[in-house]
């Protein structure tokens, strides 16, 4: 339905190509020229509506105590036509509230309703996306059911977990981040994250260096000349097995320190240091060991 409408649009830029849905990306892009017009999909779907078309209920996350599923018996002591209830009725459904409440004040739901409220404040504060408060939430949930968490802080395990989310959706935030936000020691954070990877089994990649040039040179006043410099000297890096066992956010600061160098910009190595939340000394070993390469075609370029 939505592509039919799409073949009727011409290309604003070319006025030839009529414009498609690119799956991988879902990006509308016109099929002569190329050219992106939009970023978003656009929502074929339609939500749950009642009679009097209200919206439902809210949509079910795992960032929720209870997914988003549970009821609620309302408070109203009237019958599906109205009228009010017997007074033996009204009583047999107050007990029915009271246990209702009971049921649901369980110690897994109270662990989830605790753990959930960290992270809906880690969240705002580190500016996750959606999807990686889901994946951190799946994580604890899934950390809950090997039982890890009995007997260590709720806090610190919920941490990592959203460091593990942070790892496995590409989401450049480090331990000191989540320490700074969490109130949890380092190595504290550090200690269950280790824990996580052992019992759950998780595949965490590699943090790609390349990925954090952007985050330290949104606080630096460079080029952007300099920051491509700075991706083409770690690109060639890989390329000698020099990335490997080493700090991401210490390559990158050193690549973006030697690409400042190379392009005459006025940047010293403790401002990319307090912009990277690296030490001076770990920016000029990275720094002797980029140097040191054969990379005379990057660095004269």
């Amino acid at each position: 339905m939505v592509q039919d409408k799409l073949d009727k649009m011409k290309c604003p830029r070319c006025a030839k190509g009529p414009l498609i849905i690119v799956q991988e990306t879902s990006e509308t892009c016109c099929s002569k020229c190329g050219i992106v017009i939009d970023e978003k999909p656009e929502e074929s779907g339609t939500y749950p509506r009642s009679v009097d078309d209200a919206q439902t209920g809210v949509p079910t996350s795992l960032a929720m105590h209870d997914q988003g599923l549970s009821t609620k018996i309302g408070q109203e002591d009237r019958d599906p036509s109205g009228k009010p209830l017997s007074s033996d009725m009204r009583y047999t459904m107050k007990r029915l509230r009271v246990w209702d409440s009971r049921s649901k004040n369980n110690p897994v739901d109270r662990n989830f309703m605790s753990a959930f409220a960290e992270l809906s404040r880690i969240e705002d504060r580190l500016s996750l996306s959606k999807a990686t408060v889901e994946k951190a939430a799946w994580i604890y949930r899934k950390a809950i059911e090997a039982k890890l968490v009995r007997g260590r802080s709720i806090n610190a395990v919920l941490s990592a977990s959203v460091y593990v989310a942070c790892r496995m959706t590409g989401t450049t935030r480090n331990l000191k981040d989540i320490e700074s936000v969490a109130n949890i020691k380092r190595k504290d954070i550090a200690r269950c994250y280790r824990m996580i990877l052992k019992n759950l089994d998780l595949q965490i990649q590699v943090v790609d260096p390349i990925q954090c040039i952007a985050r330290i040179a949104s606080q630096m006043k460079i080029k952007e000349s300099t920051k491509r410099y700075a991706v083409r000297i770690l690109e060639e890096a890989r390329k000698h097995d020099q990335v490997a066992g080493k700090d991401p956010m210490g390559l990158a600061a050193a690549a973006l320190y030697l690409s400042c160098v190379n392009h005459g910009e006025d940047i010293t190595q403790r401002v990319v240091a307090e912009a990277a939340s690296v030490t001076e000394v770990t920016i000029r070993n990275r720094y002797k060991g980029l140097k040191d390469l054969k990379l005379k075609k990057v660095i004269t370029a």
